[in-house]
């Protein structure tokens, strides 16, 4: 089994904006730059050969490149819950017809997805018990982000390992928007 998801990368230099707001939460685990992507589709665990089929599939998918910026900050969970910090995407529509057709190509192998709304985002940190307070003063703090338009001109199939230090992601394939 491999546990895979299928995303957009950050490129690094509007991921140094974003490692720049990254204090003010304790017990944050802020993540490291290249971890910064837009997740399209989360598929799980995934047996070997069906992420080679996910891959065929993948490769079929079309469209055109297109600009994305992120912009506003969040946070996923309430209380004693919150769970997550993270900076939104402007503009989301060719990502989210994107990430439709990530969606599509697991159904049409037979690899079970989630059915939740898409809510394009990044992860900056993930929480563990934080002040809410805290979270509300960064969120407001941080709330004018924006960062400059950058291009969207391909995505990629990630996997992901858990470590001690949290999830490390690597690169299986990548696939152009032409």
């Amino acid at each position: 089994m491999i546990r895979l998801f299928a995303a957009v990368a950050v490129p690094p230099d509007i991921g140094e904006g974003l490692l720049r707001r990254q204090a003010g939460i304790e017990r944050a685990a802020w993540r490291p730059l290249e971890a910064f992507h837009i997740t399209l589709k989360f598929y799980g665990d995934v047996r070997e050969d069906h992420a080679d089929d996910l891959d065929a599939e993948l490769l079929k998918i079309g469209g055109a490149p297109f600009d994305l910026t992120l912009q506003g900050v969040g946070s996923f969970g309430e209380g004693a819950d919150l769970h997550a910090v993270w900076a939104g995407v402007a503009g989301a529509e060719p990502l989210t017809r994107l990430a439709k057709a990530c969606d599509q190509a697991a159904r049409r192998i037979g690899i079970p997805v989630e059915s939740r709304a898409y809510r394009p985002h990044v992860t900056l940190a993930y929480l563990r018990k934080p002040n809410p307070l805290e979270v509300a003063q960064w969120i407001q703090a941080n709330n004018l982000l924006r960062s400059p338009a950058f291009p969207v001109r391909s995505f990629g199939l990630y996997s992901s390992r858990r470590t001690s230090e949290g999830s490390r992601y690597r690169l299986e394939a990548s696939y152009p928007l032409v």
